[in-house]
């Protein structure tokens, strides 16, 4: 809430939360060699300068174990939802999937679960294996 009347404060605080891509859905199917996973994502893209470039399966113990590289921005295609795999894990590993931004890294609106129980909304730190920012596949450039 603002005390002033253009309510500009108020304005900020709500710029500064929209400013994160979250993990909406995620559906998995069985594949040759794994698992396609199909993630939704709600992110403010605004174009190659600011936009969700991927999103990834991380392990409990930070390892990556599956990486959808994002080409382009969806700035108007909001939510999105895109498929990626063979992910190669058992039916009764527990995963992280999220989001990251070229601007301000990972989102901290995950998914987390497994084949066996489901996935649901959670969070996670935005820290928590950052070093994987630096991991291959990364992008090559932005088409939109």
């Amino acid at each position: 809430m603002s005390c002033k009347k253009d309510n500009s404060i108020a304005q900020n605080l709500d710029n500064n939360s929209n400013s994160e891509a979250k993990v909406t859905s995620v559906s998995v199917t069985s594949i040759e060699n794994g698992y396609s996973f199909s993630v939704g994502i709600q992110s403010p893209d605004k174009g190659c300068d600011q936009y969700a470039n991927w999103w990834e399966v991380i392990s409990e113990d930070k390892k990556l174990i599956y990486r959808r590289v994002l080409a382009h921005s969806h700035v108007h295609e909001q939510p999105f939802v895109r498929s990626g795999g063979p992910v190669k894990i058992t039916k009764e590993q527990k995963v992280y999937i999220r989001v990251h931004m070229n601007t301000t890294g990972y989102s901290t609106k995950i998914y987390t679960g497994s084949i066996a129980k489901g996935f649901k909304k959670s969070t996670l730190g935005n820290t928590f294996a950052s070093n994987l920012e630096t991991v291959e596949p990364l992008p090559n450039g932005c088409a939109f």
